[in-house]
This record gives structure tokens, C-alpha cells and sequence, in this order.
């Protein structure tokens, strides 16, 4: 069922399917609206952030055919929250200069987004492959949580145990990406 949803709005997507666009828009835009005005956005740029999204599912569905295994609702909103996170630290380093305009391809935005957004789509895979508690202790140190919480959390001995645990978990977790045929293509 959610397979065949899934395929209908990526179909509807790639034809350019005015009804099933405006479904997309008014089921996920308000999400995709609330996230990026909590996290210092406006209106405008979660419109472009959307429309960003929309158009490189578009462009990875033209050059490779994919398939979603989560929702395409969760799916679009994991690039979408890629995409104004990227586009933060773009802003983060950038020395304000009107004066300066920056010439980036449009055509390599977008080779870049989708090999991203496959490192990602990996990285998630894989890491959803680990123990219950190496995803949890992960999600926690990716999280930037304290070591001093996550002792407490997971009831280690000691910082030095934790820290150990968090190097097991990403050696494995390494491990299993590099043991991927897509890995090599992805790097």
C-alpha cells in the first residue's frame, strides 16, 4: 500500500501531474514551513527549500530510477531538513558581501545533492543495522549529548566506557557502509 503511494507521487512528480503536486504541497509544505521558520528561516525560505527538494527528487528520478522505503511524506521532509541544515552552514561561513556574486552551477548543485542525499540514504541504512543500543548511543553522541548523560543513560561505569562503546559502535558502523558495493561508487 504505501509502496504504490509512494510510486504514485514519485510518477506524479517526474510527469509534472498538477493534482498530485498540489496533494504533495498541501500535505507537506506546512511541516517543511514550521521546521525552517523554528530554525531561524522565513516563509520565502522554506519556499525555496521545497521547491529545492521537489525539483532534486525530480532530477535523481530522471538520472536513476529509486525507490523510497520509509513514507515519501518522511522521505521529503529528511531532504528537505538536509537541505535548509546545508544551506544554515552556507550561510554560517559566508562573508556578506553584496558586491560579490557567486557563479554555481545549477547542474552540479544538483549532482552533489543526490550523491549526498545516497550517502545519507546509506549511511541510514546501515545504521539501522546495528543493535538497538549502538543505534541509540550513536543517535546520542551524533546528537551531541554529554558523555557525562550518556553514562548516566546507558548505566556505564565510567566516561572512558562510554567513550569506548561510541568507538566500537562507529568502527561497526563504518565497517558495515564500506562493506556496501555502493559505498565505493558513493565516495
Amino acid at each position: 500500500m504505501q509502496k504504490a503511494k509512494n510510486e504514485t507521487y514519485l510518477e506524479g512528480l517526474l510527469s509534472g501531474n498538477k493534482v498530485v503536486i498540489d496533494q504533495i504541497y498541501k500535505k507537506n509544505f506546512p511541516q517543511v514551513i514550521a521546521f525552517i521558520k523554528k530554525n531561524q528561516g522565513t516563509y520565502e525560505d522554506a519556499e525555496e527549500v521545497f521547491q529545492n527538494a521537489l525539483f532534486q527528487l525530480i532530477v535523481r528520478l530522471k538520472v536513476r530510477k529509486f525507490e523510497i522505503t520509509s513514507t515519501f511524506d518522511g522521505y521529503l521532509f529528511t531532504v528537505c531538513k538536509n537541505l535548509w541544515r546545508k544551506e544554515l552552514n552556507i550561510r554560517k561561513k559566508k562573508v556578506r558581501n553584496d558586491e560579490v556574486v557567486e557563479l554555481v552551477s545549477e547542474a552540479a548543485k544538483h549532482s552533489l545533492f543526490i550523491l549526498e542525499q545516497e550517502r545519507w540514504e546509506l549511511f541510514e541504512e546501515k545504521i539501522a543495522q546495528l543493535s538497538e543500543n549502538c543505534m541509540q548511543l550513536l543517535k546520542d553522541y551524533f546528537n551531541k549529548v554529554p558523555y557525562g548523560i550518556i553514562v548516566e543513560k546507558f548505566k556505564y561505569a565510567s566516561e572512558n566506557v562510554a567513550f569506548q562503546r561510541v568507538f566500537k559502535c562507529k568502527k561497526r558502523l563504518a565497517e558495515l557502509i564500506k562493506k556496501d558495493s555502493r559505498y565505493h561508487k558513493l565516495s
